[in-house]
């Protein structure tokens, strides 16, 4: 198997991460159980920091935070000096609980309520995203009304199709994210924005989609904000300091993936920068960027417990574990695919090819398709790797499953940051008939 980040088979021929035995922490915290590489999650964002500062650019990583969001994970992120994407009231209440500086918080979303832009008003956040024209009207009146000034970036979609599953990208013409640079919103947008007294436009920012393996739409991307950029600076002599190309770079979930270096993607797009400055007699703009996969998505090894087997003759073996879409959707939603090891197995040969199936009451309930792992009877301890993003963030209760603990590791010491789900969490938003009249305060 591959091996990541401190990841390592112990004398006991167990799974280890960070130095801590998985199978232990399975049999102590129970399963499903999300176990986090804090050690790899700090290395990818100084990676990032530092192939900025080895260029000479002004920069923000800022941790896409969608991907996996807690109290704990975004304390990790303000240790490691990153800023912090949220995308939503609930994230950026949860950023705030964890003490995080506010002016490094950008909050991004399509379709951000009323109540969520004062919120954001309310915390004096580092900037809004700018996505749509009611947008637009929402901040204007806010600020006005309150005569305090707010950052801003519009988002744009540059009509740069990224190489990735249709349902992870965002960067094309139709999407429902951001204005369109090719048709005038994105001026559109401009002109609403810019000299408004209580609008500070820091400049524009794209994403153009998901666990993307090539580095030539990030170039292209970014070859089509600077132009933009440019013409708003001949037209209404007006610079942006802020250039913000998103996240989006891929990482490794099977042999099949071949994801290049964080600096590569970074490289390809600051160098485009500094050229199109350079040519232009152009000031170079801070550079943002938002990885969120990249940090987090490696880091996490999920445990499982093996309960049934299943033989179909001369088709497949299904085994089945005590998790799955409730705790993984990503497999049933649009085919992401894993790889997975026998943890109290690892020095048998992984080669017995399996079906991995989670235990809800579906039969697109398929963790993996076809998995190679060590031979496994009833109670062993399976692992999947990279399930760090978007497993526990998009968890749901289906079949009322409580959702599963997470764990923290480094330097041979562990934490548990969220606990289990009980039954009784699962159910306590519940009322029963008769107990509530219909108009009594809830």
């Amino acid at each position: 198997m591959h091996l990541y980040g401190t990841q390592s088979i112990n004398e006991r021929g167990h799974l280890a991460i960070a130095g801590v035995d998985t199978v232990d922490l399975a049999h102590t915290c129970g399963t499903p159980l999300i176990v986090y590489d804090i050690a790899l999650f700090r290395e990818r964002a100084k990676a990032f920091k530092e192939t900025f500062k080895s260029m000479g650019i002004q920069s923000q990583v800022a941790y896409a935070s969608k991907a996996f969001s807690s109290i704990a994970i975004y304390e990790i992120a303000q240790q490691e000096d990153l800023s912090l994407d949220v995308v939503s009231g609930g994230e950026l209440f949860t950023a705030v609980a964890a003490g995080f500086p506010r002016e490094r918080i950008h909050f991004h979303g399509n379709n951000k309520s009323y109540t969520e832009l004062q919120h954001a008003f309310d915390e004096k956040i580092g900037c809004l995203v700018i996505d749509n024209f009611s947008e637009i009207e929402m901040v204007k009146e806010i600020a006005e009304m309150r005569k305090e000034k707010m950052n801003v970036l519009i988002r744009v979609t540059p009509g740069v199709k990224a190489s990735t599953h249709d349902y992870i990208t965002t960067g094309q013409e139709d999407s429902k994210f951001g204005f369109d640079l090719k048709n005038g919103q994105a001026d559109e947008a401009f002109l609403q924005l810019f000299n408004h007294p209580y609008i500070g436009l820091l400049g524009m920012h794209c994403h153009i989609g998901s666990q993307i393996f090539e580095s030539d739409a990030f170039r292209l991307a970014a070859e089509a904000l600077m132009s933009k950029m440019i013409s708003w600076h001949e037209m209404h002599n007006f610079v942006c300091p802020v250039l913000n190309l998103g996240g989006g770079f891929g990482i490794r979930y099977t042999d099949e993936d071949k994801p290049l270096e964080p600096s590569a993607y970074v490289k390809e797009m600051a160098t485009i920068v500094l050229s199109m400055t350079r040519n232009y007699n152009y000031p170079v703009p801070e550079i943002w960027i938002e990885p969120g996969r990249s940090l987090i998505g490696d880091a996490g090894t999920t445990l499982y417990t093996v309960g049934s087997t299943k033989e179909v003759p001369g088709v497949r073996t299904y085994i089945a574990v005590d998790g799955g879409m409730s705790d993984n959707i990503r497999p049933a939603l649009y085919g992401a695919k894993y790889t997975a090891v026998t943890a109290n197995r690892m020095n048998e040969p992984q080669s017995n090819r399996v079906t991995i199936a989670g235990k809800c009451c579906e039969s697109g309930d398929k963790l993996i398709e076809e998995a190679y792992i060590a031979k496994t009877t009833y109670g062993d301890i399976l692992a999947i790797t990279c399930t760090g993003a978007y497993g526990y963030s998009m968890a749901s209760n289906y079949n009322r499953l409580p959702k599963p603990a997470i764990v923290f590791c480094e330097n041979g010491e562990k934490q548990l940051v969220v606990r289990r789900e009980t039954y009784e969490d699962v159910i306590r938003l519940d009322i029963p008939l008769q107990k509530v009249k219909w108009g009594e305060k809830i």
